[in-house]
């Protein structure tokens, strides 16, 4: 298991926690930018976070792990292999979350969902309806990052992150930010509303 230090160092090394002026995927503003990408594109790091985070649902009989993407296929499949499961992941068709690709989730999965990071939680949201709409059984998520500082309440039993943290974000008519004429860069893999 690893420690919050252990975890913020990995952070740290891999230069993912940027500092700016950011449009979140949810559409909300901050002045700082967690880009997980920059720790996923080391083996090592990915293999150590998930290890923490999959020790929390050894026993959960996990039979498949899905992932959003882009964000979620990287921990999706490394959760998987940690668990010893298939690793599915979603894709957005027309703004809406489905599977492609003859995936499919069988009555009765148990499954893990995986994200990188989550402010509002509005992707692992829709990926938790899409497998309940399977009728799959949702055991948990495992997010990387969770940005609201433990206080997003995704609708599941359990929520494992491997770094909690409180980073203050904006409502794009309220953000200092803009106010104060600071360019804006949008950084994830979806365009934002």
């Amino acid at each position: 298991m690893l420690t919050r230090e252990e975890i913020i160092e990995i952070f740290e090394e891999s230069e993912a926690l940027q500092n700016g002026h950011f449009r979140l995927t949810s559409g909300r503003h901050s002045d700082q930018y967690m880009q997980c990408a920059q720790v996923l594109k080391f083996p090592e790091y990915t293999e150590a976070l998930c290890e923490h985070m999959a020790e929390s649902f050894v026993d959960d009989d996990v039979d498949l792990v899905v992932g959003p993407a882009m964000g979620g296929v990287t921990l999706s499949y490394e959760m998987a292999r940690q668990l010893g499961t298939p690793s599915l992941f979603t894709e957005r068709v027309d703004n809406k979350m489905v599977l492609r690709r003859n995936f499919f989730i069988p009555e009765g999965a148990r499954v893990l969902v995986t994200e990188d990071v989550t402010t509002t939680g509005g992707s692992v949201i829709e990926v938790i309806e899409l497998v309940r709409a399977a009728g799959g059984i949702v055991v948990g998520t495992a997010v990387l990052v969770d940005r609201s500082g433990g206080t997003l309440d995704l609708g599941v039993d359990k929520q494992v992150s491997a770094l909690t943290v409180n980073v203050v974000s904006y409502d794009a008519d309220e953000c200092p930010l803009c106010k104060d004429g600071i360019p804006i860069v949008k950084p994830g893999s979806r365009k934002a509303d």
